[in-house]
């Protein structure tokens, strides 16, 4: 039996690799498939792509993006999300700060450089025209629990996370959304070590089946919203919200899409050139 180590973020987004996990699905093709979670996100899975200690990395599409160009040897075999994340701009629940305009120039939280939370933090700086030199500083929490201590101890003064995930910390009085921001691309893609994509085309192949199947019928499914509220904790009306603004999707990013990425990123200085599209795919 063939071992795939799969990462991705501790959400919502994953239930399905947990409902093909539970009917053991992946050991039906002879593969034993072990799930990692990230709670640190983006910039942790693109360190354990790098490592070797995961082959498989359901990530950030502008994350990935940006490691692959900066030396990461792996590519993106499929989209898995093809909705834009919404990130809730975040500042503790007794903060000063009560609008966007309010944190320009302050500190905002990031999990590590290269993370989501720190390219999107130049994504909400240019959407709302501030100064890149200038108006953005940094303060690295690691992950979710990190910025809840930097917010609520005024480390750091705003932090942008996936508004969904976050929802019950704003319920719950922790922390305050002043703004959302969603990316402007698909959010999710799977992506996986060129080595590895070499020698496991067959396991990879069954792999993106199986979970393709799940994720076209995912909404279809009987009680699904109750489902994700009681994995996940969050209020069954924010599930159904989020289930009506979120499409899987079972194909490979397209050029035009990847390209316009590369844009945004290379003219906010993440990136320092523009690649081919075939370097950054792998259509299986």
């Amino acid at each position: 039996m063939k071992t795939v180590n799969v990462g991705g973020v501790p959400e919502h987004f994953n239930l399905p690799w947990h409902i093909t996990l539970n009917k053991e699905e992946y050991k039906k093709q002879n593969i034993n498939l072990k799930w990692h979670d990230y709670a640190d996100g983006t910039g942790a899975m693109c360190q354990a792509l790098r490592s070797g200690d995961i082959d498989v990395a359901i990530i950030l599409t502008e994350g990935i993006i940006k490691d692959i160009i900066a030396g990461n040897p792996s590519a993106i075999i499929q989209t898995y999300v093809k909705t834009p994340l919404v990130w809730g701009v975040h500042v503790a629940e007794k903060s000063k700060y009560n609008n966007i305009e309010d944190v320009r120039g302050t500190k905002a939280a990031i999990s590590r450089y290269g993370s989501g939370s720190h390219l999107m933090a130049y994504i909400n700086a240019e959407k709302h025209k501030w100064n890149l030199n200038k108006d953005l500083d940094f303060e690295v929490i690691k992950d979710l629990n990190g910025a809840i201590k930097g917010l609520t101890e005024g480390n750091a003064d705003y932090f942008l996370w996936e508004k969904f995930t976050t929802k019950p910390l704003v319920d719950d009085g922790v922390f305050r959304r002043i703004a959302d921001c969603p990316t402007p691309w698909p959010c999710f893609v799977i992506a996986a070590r060129k080595d590895f994509i070499k020698s496991n085309k067959k396991e990879l192949q069954a792999i993106l089946s199986i979970i393709n199947k799940t994720t076209a019928q995912l909404k279809n499914t009987p009680d699904i919203d109750q489902v994700i509220s009681t994995k996940y904790g969050q209020q069954l009306s924010d599930v159904r919200d989020w289930l009506t603004i979120t499409e899987w999707s079972q194909k490979l990013i397209k050029e035009d899409v990847v390209m316009h990425i590369q844009k945004e990123l290379f003219a906010l200085k993440i990136i320092p050139e523009i690649v081919s599209y075939e370097s950054l795919t792998y259509k299986l």
